[in-house]
């Protein structure tokens, strides 16, 4: 089941009329305020605050004293240091913030990044042991460390300190270490703590600076890109951290960053926190995706310009790789999916493929989620052993699901929404059934798409942008406003980029609007010209030759008089049909076509070749919703007397040569509806 249920944000109208009032907002505003839940009015402030707000004193969290002592005892005694890090956008600045720091208070330090694909996450014995060989006296980790038990045992057996700062939640045992400084210890009651790991190493370098009130800005541009990098919920101290670090990316980049803007063609754009996680902090996680994270540490470090004009090219390739690896593999997968019998149909689809790069299954399986709308889980195979990563939807627990069949795997970690694991070849089969048994036994959530306003086409104006421009940075726990404006009828639809994309021209009344629906060409399009229908979307400013304009930009569509509730309905029930469960007599009357409404659907299929989806096609028919189903098993039978040819990989339907008369009496799919 692909399509979304759009839930609509409820929020209190008279809250809402006293915060427009208040703080001088336009009604717009005030209402995405209140849907938003704060707290208490402080908070509310805050957010609305253009002041950097801290709320955690560094040395809240535990062993920061520790921490500090060790590190300024290592400094003034000109120790060796090693700053510990990550290869994603998250570890990697957070390492170069470090390291920057230590620098400039005139430490010897150095850096560690572990290799993605022969290292692996974290600390590991081999690279504790090359650390000793460059005759280091204290490690300090930045966004890892804190699982890191055997580790630790062996940094303090060859004679060195550690230091551990990290954001990931720690076992039952901590790493023995001079210092573990992590927001999710037992011990820490601080009133937040969601920081990422940049976060962290942020509070430490806090800390070491005496709290110093300047130090922020010094280091927000690295604090920002981690923190969204990450995606951790964009919210008090992140919030802070983000607002101040777009302001510094935008005013004075280092020579890095800088390169980074202009090899991905921002350097005369304004940053937001948006597109620093489209453009900038993919190319910094592509390093450590597609090779070695050394080169986008070394980017952040750069002070030479020709050098960082070259790594960041560098850099950027690496990106264009991962794209074109990724893209290579969900076209397999996708291949896979459907061809595989029902699987489409399972509650959580398990695929697996021969080498498929480690370093971006888990992109994959994220747009997997996206594009079938449940749980996902991808594994690339290589010498009889596998490398998952999976991505869920909001309401099941990935980390749960994995818990409850941990046998099948040599290992696995994660959260709710996102884990990785490792598992033998031949027991991915076993894992697959046993995955989905697991899911059956649970009530499987309805993916959902959350609406923030309604909105009539007249007020999509540069005046509503300056409005929006209040929330930001936008992230998570801080979306963009996603605005639902309904009734629009579909004057033209014409391809973009080589019909990469379609450009919407819509109206209602006297209003009309262009709009953007990036990644679906006219053909595959489920709507065409004189249709009526909702769109979900975000509004964007396009600036070009000075003149400012609103972008529209599409996440969704659906059919205006198509009753949403029906088609969820009626997809259930098809898809509790494909997995031979038990189905109701309302719901089998509901499925099973007879053969006037199945020769209603061939005869629209005789028009031509069909292009859009089930559920277009249903509303061709004239039919209702709820009998969206129908249609699909009608669909079922048509090939089934080869009647028609689906080409699974074009999305099309086409009439074959033979067109002679059927018995649909014959069916075995209908026979086996009519039996019950």
């Amino acid at each position: 089941m692909s399509r979304k249920k759009w839930m609509f944000s409820n929020f209190d109208k008279e809250y809402a009329a006293d915060i427009a009032e208040r703080y001088s907002l336009s009604p717009f505003a005030a209402v995405l305020l209140a849907c938003k839940n704060f707290e208490d009015e402080e908070e509310l402030e805050s957010f609305l605050s253009e002041e950097s707000s801290f709320v955690v004193d560094p040395y809240e969290l535990p062993d920061m004293d520790k921490a500090v002592n060790r590190i300024n005892k290592a400094i003034e005694s000109f120790e060796r240091i090693m700053v510990y890090g990550d290869y994603d956008a998250d570890g990697v600045s957070s390492t170069a913030l470090l390291y920057l720091y230590l620098q400039s208070q005139g430490a010897d330090v150095q850096y560690y990044i572990p290799d993605r694909l022969t290292e692996g996450y974290g600390m590991n014995l081999d690279a504790v042991r090359k650390i000793k060989e460059r005759d280091v006296d204290l490690i300090i980790t930045v966004d890892n460390g804190i699982s890191a038990l055997l580790e630790a045992e062996k940094v303090k057996a060859l004679g060195m300190d550690l230091v551990i700062t990290d954001h990931h939640r720690p076992g039952d045992i901590l790493p023995d270490a001079v210092a573990v400084v992590d927001p999710y210890r037992d011990d820490f009651d601080g009133v937040f703590g969601e920081w990422a790991g940049v976060g962290v190493a942020f509070k430490l370098v806090e800390a070491l600076s005496g709290c110093d009130d300047e130090i922020l800005y010094e280091y927000a541009d690295l604090v920002s890109l981690g923190t969204i990098g990450d995606v951790v919920p964009l919210r008090s101290e992140n919030r802070s951290f983000v607002k101040c670090g777009i302001e510094k990316l935008n005013s004075s980049a280092r020579p890095g960053i800088a390169a980074l803007k202009e090899v991905t063609g921002m350097l005369s754009h304004e940053l937001t926190s948006s597109n620093v996680a489209f453009t900038l902090v993919p190319r910094i996680n592509a390093a450590g995706r597609m090779g070695s994270a050394d080169r986008a540490i070394r980017l952040l470090l750069s002070e030479d310009e020709t050098e960082a004009r070259l790594l960041a090219e560098e850099v950027n390739e690496a990106n264009i790789l991962r794209q074109q690896t990724e893209m290579k593999i969900i076209a397999e997968a996708e291949e896979k999916i459907e061809k595989n019998g029902d699987m489409i149909y399972d509650r959580v689809i398990v695929i697996e493929g021969e080498g498929w790069h480690s370093g971006v299954i888990g992109i994959v399986a994220a747009r997997l989620t996206e594009k079938y709308a449940r749980p996902c889980l991808v594994i690339g195979c290589c010498d009889g052993f596998g490398k998952g990563s999976g991505r869920s939807i909001e309401g099941f627990s990935l980390f749960e699901a994995l818990s409850e069949v941990s046998d099948c795997l040599d290992h696995f970690g994660g959260h709710t929404l996102a884990a990785g694991f490792g598992i033998e070849i031949d027991r991915i089969d076993e894992f697959r059934r046993r995955i989905n048994e697991y899911a059956a036994k649970i009530e499987m959530p309805h993916p959902q798409l959350k609406i923030d306003c309604r909105i009539s086409p007249k007020y999509i104006n540069v005046d509503l942008l300056e409005e929006l421009h209040l929330l930001e940075p936008f992230g998570a726990g801080n979306n963009q406003p996603l605005f639902a404006v309904m009734g629009m009828k579909i004057e033209k639809a014409e391809g973009v980029s080589q019909n990469k994309h379609t450009k919407l021209t819509l109206s209602k009344g006297d209003s009309r609007i262009v709009a953007m629906r990036f990644g679906v060409s006219p053909d595959v399009l489920d709507f065409s010209a004189g249709d009526t229908v909702d769109i979900a979307a975000v509004f964007d400013k396009n600036e070009y030759m000075s003149t400012v304009k609103v972008s529209v930009i599409i996440r969704d569509m659906r059919f205006s008089h198509l009753d949403e509730d029906g088609v969820i309905m009626s997809e259930m029930i098809y898809e509790k049909f494909r997995r031979h469960e038990f189905l109701t007599e309302e719901e089998r009357v509901l499925l099973c076509p007879d053969r006037e409404f199945i020769g209603k659907v061939f005869r629209v299929l005789r028009q031509g070749t069909w292009k859009k989806s089930e559920e277009a096609l249903c509303c061709k028919t004239g039919e209702e919703a709820k009998r969206l189903c129908a249609v699909k098993v009608s669909l079922d039978v048509l090939e089934e007397m080869g009647l028609i040819l689906r080409n699974k990989k074009n999305k099309t339907i086409d009439l074959t040569e033979n067109q002679s008369k059927v018995d649909l009496n014959e069916s075995g799919i209908l026979k086996s509806l009519l039996r019950g």
